[in-house]
């Protein structure tokens, strides 16, 4: 799978990390920055994931900042984008079997190397469910709002 990863300087230590967790497991990643520690604006990052998803560059994002509130906010913008905050596997299983989730965020100051491990693998090996779900995620993407 192609996954798209980007981080703010908060984040950078963990998205290291966790892009070569993925690359150890066979997927293709598309780091989309920041590389170093000095202060960027988390929603640069977020837009760049969400534009990768949106026009198929990748399959699926991880978004990660301090906190992993920003970073979603800005890549919940595109509404082709589905992310979801996680902080453990269960928010990540849900977030793919009733939301069909197509990134997650993730918060460095806030979650250890081996949870956020954890929940990316939940995200990528959990299939979206359909069914009764399914209408609730197509209203997602759509541009009216009731």
């Amino acid at each position: 799978m192609r996954i798209a990863i980007a981080s703010d300087h908060a984040a950078v230590a963990l998205k290291t990390t966790l892009a070569a967790w993925l690359r150890e497991h066979g997927h293709d990643v598309l780091d989309l920055g920041t590389d170093g520690t000095a202060s960027v604006d988390y929603p640069d990052y977020g837009y760049r994931l969400a534009s990768a998803i949106a026009d198929g560059r990748a399959e699926r994002g991880v978004a990660l900042c301090g906190s992993g509130i920003g970073i979603m906010i800005a890549a919940n913008r595109n509404p082709l984008v589905r992310c979801a905050l996680v902080s453990e596997p269960l928010s990540a299983r849900l977030a793919r079997t009733h939301n069909d989730a197509n990134a997650i965020a993730m918060g460095a100051r806030l979650i250890g190397d081996d949870m956020a491990k954890a929940c990316l693998d939940a995200f990528l090996t959990t299939p979206f469910e359909g069914g009764r779900h399914q209408h609730r995620v197509d209203k997602l993407s759509q541009e009216t709002r009731a």
